[in-house]
Formats: C-alpha cells, structure tokens, sequence
C-alpha cells in the first residue's frame, strides 16, 4: 500500500467509474484497475461493488475511504510543512452557499493568481455539516456561520471539538417576506406559516425557525401554529418561492443585493452572523495562513476566535 495507491483509490470512489478515474489522474485504465484489485488482495476485502453501471463502495470500501482520506491529508500536510512560507500542493476549502456567492470569487481569484501551484477546491454544504468535514478531515478548513439558536455559544465549544478559526466578515441576516404581506416592525407581526430555506444543519435556518417560534416577551410563540419548512437547494430557488407569496426566506443581504433585478420583497433584520474560517486545532501549512491573508480583506483585519467570543455581538450568530 502506498499514497498513489490511496490516492487512485479515493479517484475511483469519487469518480465511481475506473475510466473517469482513469481521465482525471492521467493514467490508463487498466493501471488503475490492476492497483484497485491490488489493494482489494492486499486488504482482504471488496472495496467496490462492480456492475454495468459504475464501481460503487461496499461498507468495507466506505470504512476504508476514511482511512485513506486521513492518510493523504496527513501526507500532504507533511509536505507542505517541509517547505514553510511556500504554499503549494493542495487545499481543500468549505463554504455555506451564501458565502462562496457573494464573498469568496474576489480572493479566490487573487489567490490563484498569487499561488497558481496550489490547487484549490471548494466545496458547498450547511454549516453543520461542513463542520463535521473539518473534523473527519475531509475539508481542510471551512467558511461557516455559528448556530448559536441551536444551543450554547458554540464559539466556546470549538476548542473541545478540536478546532480553531477566525473571523472574517459579519453578515446582516434578514428575514424576506411577499410584497403583499402587511407592514411588519418586528417579528412578532411576521404572518406567513412557512419558512423557505437550506436542508437541516444550515445555521440562517436555525435562526430564523428560532426567531419564528420561540416564545416573545409575553411567553407566547410568535407563530400560533408549527412551523412548516419548505427546503430548497438555491438561494435564487428560494427568493421565487417568497415572491411567489405565502412564505418566507431568510439570507445574508449581501447576496440579495447580487441579484440583477431583486423582487419587492419586504425585509425584517433578523440578526447580525459573523462567519468564520475554521480549521482543525494544530493543523498549519502555507497555503491555509495564504487563504488566511487573502480572506483578511472581507472586512479588515481578521479577528482570532479569542477576540471573536469575548466582543458582545448585535444579535445572535447563526
């Protein structure tokens, strides 16, 4: 077993045909079959179930894609680190949908253009679960929201949860209502029944079901009856849905203010959200302090996650 090895293994697993993996890494086919048969030998188990229709992962090849993550993670991690104050190999990038929108394309490109050795890949996902693939390894870093309506300032947990980051911009959340709704002052006077947002572990939807439904300053719900969520896979899927009328969507007002022609649609502030990059605690390599550097301009200088727990915030972070 060796990290090319690991490596034509992890193609296949994401690829899920031997010649798309085959195209992508440069190889010939049959190469690529004889060191997946290798390894399967090698390991004593199937690690792909092989139809007419593509190589899908048997539970041992899922078991054992984890391993072979972590390894090729470790072994880039370890090269990087050999050469300090050069960024090179790879990085693996998370974001929430929002933030690769209407953030990320400026330093994304500057980054490239200052560091074309280094690939980068992004990938978009909720908050939750981008979280969760910093810490299985899978993401190198992340740009997340804080779901604090979901429990306790999670800012404080991420040390536990052996991460660290950063804050790199605040985002003014707004709540968006159909034009014909009646005038609203607060959320208390918010009408609608349901609630258009991103599928479960999406912070903005935490916070915004929070808002809708805990209990006002009377101890009664704002909203008399459960609230019905309507999950959607775009933010522009999202504003049609409120346009249309009978619900409402909850987004960063940076993003709306991209759409090339935004519907009269009617905003309620919702909250004010710092977004973070978060890393896995210890985990150091030029090309990460790059994309640091390159983020710091979002909204001036970044602020440690330290700064970030102990400055009191307008709202709740989401």
């Amino acid at each position: 077993m060796d990290l090319a090895t690991l490596e034509i293994f992890r193609t296949v697993a994401d690829e899920g045909s031997v010649t798309r993996a085959a195209r992508r890494l440069g190889r010939v086919q049959s190469n690529v079959t004889t060191r997946v048969q290798q390894l399967e030998e090698e390991l004593g188990a199937p690690l792909f179930a092989r139809d007419g229709k593509g190589m899908a992962l048997t539970p041992a090849g899922e078991r054992f894609l984890d391993y072979a993550q972590r390894l090729l993670a470790l072994a880039q991690e370890a090269r990087q680190v050999m050469h300090p104050g050069t960024p090179q190999g790879s990085l693996r990038v998370g974001s929430m949908e929002s933030t690769a929108a209407s953030r990320l394309p400026g330093p994304l490109a500057a980054y490239r253009r200052r560091w074309p050795q280094v690939t980068l890949r992004l990938r978009t996902a909720p908050s939750r679960q981008l979280m969760q693939a910093v810490q299985d390894r899978e993401l190198d870093c992340a740009l997340l929201a804080l779901p604090q309506a979901a429990g306790p300032d999670v800012a404080t947990q991420l040390p536990a949860l052996g991460l660290d980051g950063v804050v790199v911009c605040r985002e003014s959340l707004v709540l968006l209502l159909p034009p014909e709704h009646p005038p609203v002052a607060s959320l208390a006077d918010v009408q609608v029944r349901t609630l258009v947002a991103f599928e479960s572990g999406c912070s903005y939807r935490i916070l915004a079901e929070d808002g809708l439904t805990a209990p006002a300053g009377t101890g009664v719900p704002r909203l008399p009856v459960a609230l019905d969520i309507h999950e959607v896979g775009s933010y522009h899927a999202m504003v049609a849905c409120v346009a249309a009328g009978g619900c409402a969507g909850v987004l960063p007002r940076s993003l709306l203010a991209l759409l090339r022609e935004p519907p009269d649609l009617r905003e309620v502030p919702l909250a004010e959200v710092d977004t973070l990059l978060v890393w896995r605690a210890g985990y150091a390599t030029p090309a990460l302090s790059a994309l640091r550097e390159a983020l710091s301009d979002l909204a001036g200088p970044a602020k440690h996650l330290s700064q970030a727990v102990a400055k009191p915030r307008r709202g709740r972070a989401g």
